[in-house]
């Protein structure tokens, strides 16, 4: 192991915070930079997210895991999408399942509590995701209004397709704002790797059975699209929000595209995680870009952070800090 001598590790002074020097969120990031632990790696996350988001090569790809829009996360996600500093979207269908119910309940989360008698909001038809609440009603407008946009989509009853495209044709069709209208309005894909876990898929196979619909999607043609697009980018980035299948579906490309022999340089470039898992478990939503590497998942040289914070606390200051250094660039 390479050794340092006492000169090579006190090379830069901790620089206090000084809260009255700050005027907004970027100021607030740069500061923190020169401080210590997941306030530094916030304020490091923001440089390498504007260096990804910012560089005509680099695809960026946001993954999505946890209950980001039912926590009020769903209009942050949009205004990365319109603003195209984001190339692609990989999510569960959890987010993209409430993204709808928010468009055709007219915003159909509720603010909740975590003190509160489970029993009771079951009794109510209330489903409650931590602090949040969402009757099941809501739900229920959300199902009505997908099935109608299927039937003006298409009119076999046999639908061949693949996820990302399915979600783009639902989208288009959508006059509202919301995630899934504008992907499909500036052509970004979105791929929800493990489709069938989501309410989204339970109304696909109630319309089976209630309106005699076959649904035929080819999931994995849908991971040979993204490797197509991965294949074709010079630089690739990855903004990852928690972990899950998201997170290990955007980055197995590499090694696929490694074993069918498409590509001559492994690894993305860049990466911004934000995430509370821990690496000593075992768990791979806690597995370290270092450990990453190993597969050919990140290239060697990459420049990458992982931030430690609760996503609604990390994810909506590092992108308002990134809209406010983009507006005075």
């Amino acid at each position: 192991m390479e050794k340092f001598s006492k000169e090579d590790y006190l090379i830069k002074k901790v620089v206090p915070f000084k809260p009255k020097e700050v005027k907004n969120i970027d100021d607030l990031l740069k500061s923190l930079k020169y401080c210590g632990f997941q306030g530094r790696n916030l304020g490091v996350a923001l440089d390498i997210l504007e260096q990804m988001v910012t560089n005509p090569n680099c695809t960026t790809v946001l993954t999505l895991s946890g209950a980001m829009v039912p926590a009020g996360m769903g209009e942050l996600i949009s205004t990365l999408i319109d603003q195209k500093l984001i190339d692609v979207v990989v999510s569960t269908g959890a987010n993209i399942i409430h993204d709808l119910v928010d468009v055709f309940a007219n915003g159909g989360h509720y603010l909740g509590s975590v003190e509160v008698n489970d029993d009771d909001l079951f009794n109510n038809r209330i489903n409650r995701i931590y602090d949040v609440f969402l009757p099941e009603e809501n739900y229920t407008e959300a199902e009505r209004n997908i099935l109608n946009i299927i039937r003006e989509l298409y009119d076999e009853k046999i639908i061949h397709t693949v996820p990302s495209q399915f979600l783009k044709d639902i989208g288009s069709k959508i006059t509202k704002r919301c995630i899934v209208s504008v992907a499909a309005k500036r052509n970004i894909p979105i791929f929800i790797p493990a489709f069938s876990d989501s309410e989204l898929a339970l109304n696909l196979i109630k319309y089976s059975k209630r309106e005699g619909y076959n649904f035929q999607f080819d999931i994995l043609k849908d991971v040979e699209v993204f490797a197509d697009i991965i294949k074709q980018s010079k630089l690739c980035g990855t903004f990852i929000i928690g972990g899950g299948t998201p997170r290990n579906w955007s980055q197995q490309v590499f090694p696929l595209l490694d074993q069918i022999g498409t590509i001559e340089e492994m690894g993305y470039n860049f990466s911004v995680r934000i995430h509370t898992a821990t690496e000593y478990d075992g768990g791979l939503s806690g597995c370290t870009i270092s450990e990453s590497k190993t597969w050919g998942k990140y290239a060697l040289e990459s420049k990458h952070i992982s931030v430690w914070c609760d996503a609604t606390i990390a994810f909506p200051v590092l992108v308002t800090g990134l809209l406010q250094r983009i507006e005075k660039d």
